[in-house]
């Protein structure tokens, strides 16, 4: 299981590094592997098939609903400012788009303003 985990945060990890998401760091989150910036999760894997993707509460409803094959929640997440993907669901672009907000989300917005001028939206 572990391996698979490994594999399936590889992509994630490769997209977040192509998108050029400045003070990125590889760490932990809950015993998976994350994505961190400035010490702060933006993405973790859940599990093999899953990652756990911080984001605003109205998009979280809206990007449900308007695709549940792709994003989704448990009883644990409600109320919670972060959804589920499917991995083996979501091509490299929209997972992109949502490691981006997702980034966003938590970092400093010093730095969401300087990615704004100077990296891809």
């Amino acid at each position: 299981m572990a391996d698979e985990i490994e594999t399936g945060f590889e992509r994630v990890r490769r997209l977040a590094e192509a998108a050029g998401l400045p003070e990125t760091r590889v760490g932990t989150s809950y015993g998976t592997p994350a994505l961190l910036v400035k010490g702060k999760s933006f993405v973790r894997m859940k599990d093999a098939e899953t990652l756990v993707v911080m984001c605003a509460l109205e998009e979280k409803e809206m990007l449900m609903e308007l695709d549940p094959s792709l994003f989704f929640e448990t009883d644990h997440y409600k109320g919670w400012p972060a959804m589920l993907v499917r991995l083996s669901k979501i091509d490299d672009g929209s997972l992109t788009q949502r490691l981006i907000a997702a980034w966003r989300e938590k970092v400093p917005k010093r730095l969401a303003a300087r990615f704004g001028t100077a990296g891809p939206r």
